[in-house]
């Protein structure tokens, strides 16, 4: 009875550590994303749909009596640029901290998830696989989980961490273009 559970948790073990380390990849690529496309608001939106409008304005007076009349509102237009470009920075500064906030928090998440896991797997072995499949490696995914048994190859949950990293983050720079 024992050795059927232990069978079934190891059988589960595998896919479910490497769902953790996918979703956590998913948030770790979501906020680089975020935090590289920024934020623009309906205020920003307004100042540049003013300056276009002056600008278009300001070229549509172009006789030597409107010039001043021009030059006004190119001026105009230039100190909106001005102040949008202040704006934009302001909130991008902002971003930047929350979404660092953000980062920090989840790499803490993660240290300690991966901790957590190798505590837990420790010595255990996740999954067995085919002694024939991973011919050159089998050693290398059996590091800390014991020998080989029945001709599968036990992995380890550190190789599996390593491999499960690798692979989310492969699968994640591929979703997230």
């Amino acid at each position: 009875m024992e050795e059927s559970t232990a069978k079934l948790e190891r059988s589960i073990a595998a896919p479910m550590i490497f769902i953790i380390v996918v979703a956590l990849q998913f948030l770790s690529r979501y906020f680089e994303i975020n935090k590289k496309k920024g934020f623009t608001s309906s205020e920003d939106m307004q100042l540049r749909a003013e300056i276009r409008q002056l600008l278009k304005e300001a070229s549509s007076l172009s006789e030597p009596s409107t010039f001043a009349q021009a030059a006004k509102l190119r001026r105009l237009a230039t100190a909106k640029e001005k102040e949008l470009a202040k704006n934009q920075e302001i909130r991008s500064k902002e971003a930047k901290l929350s979404y660092d906030t953000y980062t920090k928090g989840l790499t803490i998440l993660q240290v300690l998830t991966y901790l957590l896991l190798i505590m837990w797997f420790w010595r255990i072995p996740v999954a067995s696989i085919s002694k024939q499949l991973v011919q050159p490696f089998g050693k290398m995914l059996s590091w800390r989980a014991g020998g080989p048994a029945n001709e599968n190859v036990m992995v380890g949950i550190i190789p599996w961490l390593i491999l499960s990293t690798r692979v989310s983050k492969s699968i994640c720079r591929r979703i997230f273009k």
